[in-house]
């Protein structure tokens, strides 16, 4: 196969992406450097949880669009879909995207098209412009480069990548235009132009949004809790209100994107951010916070009983029904549970098997347990019956 598209990188963002353009016919080579990734795709199989993606990975590498690799190979297109995570202090690591580009500098020639849509600071797109023009100074005026990020809902991802918006910025009106010639192939949503620096922006933007909301719901909890108010009631009656919509508070903000994100700007900008900045406290205290809800109620179980109980902890996952445990506050959570001296069963019904946990079976939990703690609104939680001895610590409002 000859790839017109090169994807680098495998995991909840690129593997999707690369799935959804070879659907079209397109040759697509994804790179990884697992590769048990890459033999997992390559038998038509995928490694992560998402709805329709089996099916579409499944047909692709059938029909031969779709192959995927540890090392990239030339093509008209290539594509950075690598994480970019934290070092030091909060502050972003954009080496995995350095080193995804240095991949591929060899094989870039005249007319290509480079995107980036990992997550990164601003100004990343034009270090690596820097990057490839430093390294083959001959390619300076005859390529594209672009920056265009990703905004979908995992267990929702095949579809938001057809039907969301996207915003695309090039360091150029030229490689702006063309990577949105490219996107329009695939994408139904519109395509937005901007500039590279403003893309990178919004993309940190949006998510700092849902970061600074997703606290005033999480700070209101903890006011609620003191108050002896229920939050889920007081927060469903305020919204009666045609100009307000307060979101559902939950155990912290998890996934790499909503507890990641913002601190890309604070990081840049500490002087500027303190909402930002303020919002990233608040969710990363939460998980503190019920995480002494759940050793105060074993304490009183103990002593109104005199005999330590049996805790059983749902959910593991950052959201509700996906397997993916990036930045999960439910995951930080149960893992400091499961160190007390107490009894202590973890539920996560999207995964088989964790390297930290021994996983029990929901039905087995909700039978033996004393405490039940529900960290993640899974379908398979909503339909819980408990006795009346049992005590239910929900966090998420199920």
């Amino acid at each position: 196969m000859n790839p017109e598209v090169v994807t680098i990188g495998l995991g909840y963002i690129g593997l999707p992406t690369s799935a959804l353009i070879a659907s079209h016919g397109t040759n697509v080579l994804g790179v990884d450097i697992n590769q048990k990734v890459v033999d997992t795709i390559n038998e038509g199989k995928i490694h992560i949880i998402e709805p329709d993606l089996d099916k579409i990975v499944s047909a692709a590498v059938l029909k031969g669009n779709l192959k995927a690799a540890t090392k990239a190979s030339t093509a008209e297109v290539y594509l950075i879909v690598v994480p970019t995570p934290f070092k030091g202090n909060h502050e972003p690591d954009i080496s995995f995207v350095e080193s995804a580009t240095k991949g591929i500098i060899p094989l870039l020639k005249k007319g290509d098209l480079y995107i980036i849509e990992s997550t990164s600071p601003i100004g990343t797109t034009e270090k690596m412009q820097k990057l490839i023009y430093t390294l083959r100074p001959e390619l300076e005026g005859d390529i594209h480069i672009a920056y265009c990020p990703e905004r979908v809902l995992p267990g929702n991802v095949m579809h938001e990548l057809v039907h969301n918006d996207r915003v695309i910025g090039g360091i150029d009106e030229a490689s702006t235009q063309k990577a949105i010639l490219f996107y329009s192939k695939y994408v139904k949503g519109k395509l937005h132009p901007t500039n590279a620096r403003t893309a990178e922006m919004c993309k940190l933007v949006e998510n700092s949004s849902r970061d600074v909301q997703i606290a005033f719901a999480n700070e209101l909890s903890l006011i609620c809790d003191k108050a002896d108010i229920n939050v889920w009631e007081l927060i469903n009656l305020a919204n009666k209100h045609p100009r307000v919509n307060i979101l559902q508070p939950g155990c912290g903000v998890g996934g790499h994107c909503i507890a990641v994100d913002p601190y890309f700007i604070v990081s840049d900008f500490p002087q500027e951010s303190k909402m930002i900045a303020t919002a990233r406290e608040v969710n990363s205290f939460k998980p503190e916070w019920c995480i002494e809800k759940i050793k105060n109620a074993q304490l009183e179980f103990e002593l109104k009983n005199k005999i330590k109980p049996k805790t059983a902890v749902l959910g593991l996952a950052f959201k509700p029904n996906i397997d993916d445990l990036r930045e999960s506050p439910a995951l930080y959570i149960a893992k400091e549970i499961y160190k007390t001296p107490q009894k202590c069963m973890i539920v996560e019904p999207n995964i088989s098997v964790h390297d930290f946990f021994d996983l029990t079976n929901l039905k087995k939990a909700i039978k033996l347990c004393d405490i039940i703690v529900i960290l993640v609104k899974h379908d398979e939680f909503k339909s819980l019956v408990l006795n009346e001895n049992q005590l239910l610590i929900d966090f998420c409002g199920v």
